[in-house]
C-alpha cells in the first residue's frame, strides 16, 4: 500500500499536535479525518476559542470530530465511516479501547519524554524540573494502561542547563514531526520491530510526569538553589513558577517568575529573605546562597526584565517571600 492510500486519522489538541499533522499533509499522507478537544470558552470575555489543532483542520479542509464523550455511539459510527487504516495521537486525551482498537494497523501515540521515563501528562515540564540533561520522543503502540504500549521508535534530544521548558518543548515539537512520518512509513514498511517498555534499559528509577496544578507551581525557597533554578526553568514560560512577597505591612503580592540565576555567595539571612538595590536586582537568600530573579510578572501586567519592573514599582520595608 502506498501511503496515499493508507487512510490516517488524527487526534491531537495543542501547538505541540499542530506540527506533526502538518507534517503528514504537507508529506502527502491521507489523512481522512481529524479529533480535537471540544471549543472552549477562554479568557476575560469567555470568548470561544478553537484548539489549534482545529485551526490547522479548518484551514486545510480537513474533516473535523469534536466529541465530548469517546464512547458516545454517534462518535463511534462518524469514527468508523472514516474507515481508517491507522490512527495517530499526538497530546489528546486517554482512549477507550473501542476507539484505539478500531484501526486495522492499530493506533499510535508521540510522546515527549523516552519512555517508560516520564509517563503522564507533563514530560517536558517534569525532564527540566528535576534538572536531566537529556530527553526526548517516543512513538509507540497504544494499549490499557497510559503511555505504557510497546515502543516504536525514540529519539534523544539532550537539555542545556541554561533551557526553560518552552526551549526545549519547541525542540521535541519539530522532532516529533519528523518522528511521526518516520514511524507510519515503518509501519507502511512492514519493518516495525516494537520493544516491550518492560524490556527497555532504564537508568535509575522511573520518574512520573503527573498533571501541574497552580500550587504545584508555587517555589519552595528551602531547596538548594540548583533545585529551585531548575524548578523556574521547568515552569518557564507557561505556567510559570510563583511566590508571594510580602512587604512590611502591605498585602502579600503573588509574583510569576520566569528566569533566574544562581549566586553562589554564603550568608546567614534568614531563608526568604529578599535584597534589591531598587535598580537593577532582586535576589532571594536560600540554604546555599542566593537566587537572582532576572524576569517576572506582577498580578495583571506584562513580563518584565528586573531593572524594568523596579523603574515603576517600588519594593521598600522588610521583604520576604514565602
Amino acid at each position: 500500500m502506498e501511503k496515499k492510500e493508507l487512510r490516517i486519522v488524527y487526534m491531537g489538541t495543542p501547538d505541540f499536535a499542530v506540527e506533526s499533522l502538518r507534517c503528514l499533509v504537507e508529506g502527502g499522507y491521507n489523512v481522512v479525518g481529524v479529533i480535537t478537544m471540544p471549543d472552549k470558552p477562554a479568557g476575560r470575555g469567555h470568548k470561544v476559542q478553537y484548539s489549534p489543532v482545529k485551526q490547522y483542520a479548518l484551514e486545510h479542509s480537513l474533516p473535523l470530530l469534536q466529541p465530548e464523550r469517546l464512547k458516545d455511539e454517534s462518535f463511534l459510527e462518524a469514527l468508523r465511516a472514516w474507515q481508517a487504516d491507522l490512527q495517530i495521537v499526538v497530546a489528546f486525551r486517554m482512549l477507550p479501547e473501542v476507539v484505539w482498537n478500531m484501526p486495522r494497523l492499530g493506533t499510535f501515540n508521540l510522546h515527549a519524554s523516552l519512555l517508560p521515563q516520564y509517563r503522564g501528562a507533563a514530560p517536558i515540564n517534569w525532564a527540566v524540573i528535576n534538572g536531566d540533561t537529556e530527553t526526548g520522543i517516543t512513538t509507540f503502540f497504544l494499549k490499557h494502561e497510559i503511555d505504557t504500549g510497546e515502543v516504536i521508535q525514540q529519539v534523544k534530544v539532550p537539555i542545556a542547563d541554561t533551557d526553560d521548558v518552552g526551549v526545549v518543548h519547541d525542540k521535541l515539537m519539530y522532532l516529533g514531526g519528523k518522528l511521526v512520518t518516520e514511524t507510519v512509513d515503518a509501519i507502511l514498511n512492514g519493518t516495525v520491530k516494537s520493544i516491550p517498555q518492560e524490556e527497555m534499559a532504564v537508568v535509575g528509577e522511573l520518574r512520573p510526569a503527573p498533571k501541574i496544578f497552580k500550587e504545584t507551581c508555587r517555589i519552595d525557597w528551602n531547596q538548594p538553589k540548583k533545585r529551585i533554578y531548575d524548578f523556574i526553568r521547568g515552569l518557564s514560560p507557561y505556567p510559570a513558577a510563583w511566590t508571594e512577597l510580602h512587604m512590611g505591612d502591605h498585602a502579600p503580592v503573588v509574583l510569576k517568575v520566569f528566569e533566574s540565576e544562581l549566586v553562589a555567595e554564603s550568608h546567614s539571612l534568614p531563608i526568604g529573605t529578599v535584597q534589591t538595590d531598587g535598580k537593577n536586582y532582586i535576589r532571594v537568600a536560600v540554604p546555599d546562597g542566593f537566587v537572582s530573579i532576572r524576569s517576572l510578572q506582577l498580578p495583571g501586567k506584562k513580563r518584565l526584565k528586573v531593572d524594568e519592573l523596579l523603574r515603576g514599582f517600588r519594593m521598600e520595608g522588610v521583604l520576604t517571600v514565602q
